[in-house]
């Protein structure tokens, strides 16, 4: 089995604060040992209608502003904010990545050529931003199937393949809530995901929000190559992805026990392996 890769999803756990962002991507490749950071990008007047833009927070007390609108901006970082970013992963060496929310999110990010870019469960049906992507970006197309019916998810792939794009595409097992019930994770999607779907796509992966992280180690047992969680340093910090959240130590065990994982993955070499000899021969019955 390959080993798995494992996505620190700070996404706005920065609080708009690009230090913090800084000490987030530095704790994440030092630290817990990820394979890639990831933010989001998102467009608030392309999104929200003017109502919606103008409406309060829904949770106050989780609010960066006196409207829903001026919070999300309080938290978006502009396109050199993202750039001195993915500057400061390549001289870390840990893979910049962003989810970008609308078309002239996904322009701007692509315009810096990081590796990937992830398309949220919420976007995954906006075609005029996969369309703009098929046919503009060269990397991978990371994508999550949270809140998305069956038939949604073939038409999806298949919109791929018309696009010749299939290939490039890591499609991801997801439910979206935050935190998920485990009853709600519903890890043999992953199962079904790959048994329809891994000749058509790259790679799949599995996008979890729920507490803890044994579930992810059955998640890469079960086929995701990639695991993608939710990283902050604190998860008390006001914020509504915090508390669905791993901290470092979380985030640094969870590679530690999947690398773990992936070298006890395999048959025997031979019938009785080396290791086992000398306990054959104190413990073995004579007959």
């Amino acid at each position: 089995m390959k080993e798995a890769k494992v996505i620190a999803e700070i996404g706005c756990n920065h609080k708009g604060d690009i230090e913090i962002a800084k000490e987030l991507i530095k704790v994440a490749k030092i630290f817990c040992n990820a394979d890639v950071v990831k933010f989001q990008k998102r467009n608030n007047k392309e999104l929200l209608t003017e109502s919606q833009y103008n409406a309060p927070h829904p949770n106050p007390a989780n609010s960066y502003g006196d409207t829903y609108g001026a919070h999300r901006e309080y938290l978006e970082f502009n396109l050199e904010e993202h750039k001195r970013l993915k500057e400061y992963c390549d001289e870390l060496e840990i893979t910049y990545s962003t989810s970008t929310w609308d078309l002239s999110s996904a322009q701007q990010i692509a315009s810096l050529q990081p590796e990937l870019i992830k398309i949220p469960s919420a976007c995954n049906n906006n075609y005029e931003m996969l369309g703009w992507l098929c046919d503009n970006y060269e990397g991978e197309i990371h994508v999550s199937t949270g809140m998305t019916s069956k038939d949604e998810i073939e038409d999806l792939i298949s919109f791929f393949e018309e696009k010749n794009r299939n290939q490039d595409i890591v499609l991801y097992a997801c439910t979206s809530g935050y935190p998920v019930p485990f009853e709600d994770v519903c890890l043999l999607e992953i199962s079904r995901l790959k048994e329809k779907y891994q000749n058509r796509v790259k790679e799949i992966g599995f996008s979890g929000h729920h507490l803890g992280i044994a579930v992810d180690v059955a998640a890469y047992v079960l086929g995701a190559n990639w695991v993608e969680r939710h990283y902050t340093l604190d998860r008390t910090w006001k914020g509504t992805d915090h508390a669905a959240s791993l901290e470092p130590a979380g985030v640094r065990k969870l590679v530690r026990d999947l690398k773990a994982v992936n070298k006890a993955m395999s048959l025997k070499s031979e019938d009785i392996l080396d290791i086992e000899k000398e306990q054959r021969e104190k413990l073995k019955y004579q007959k």
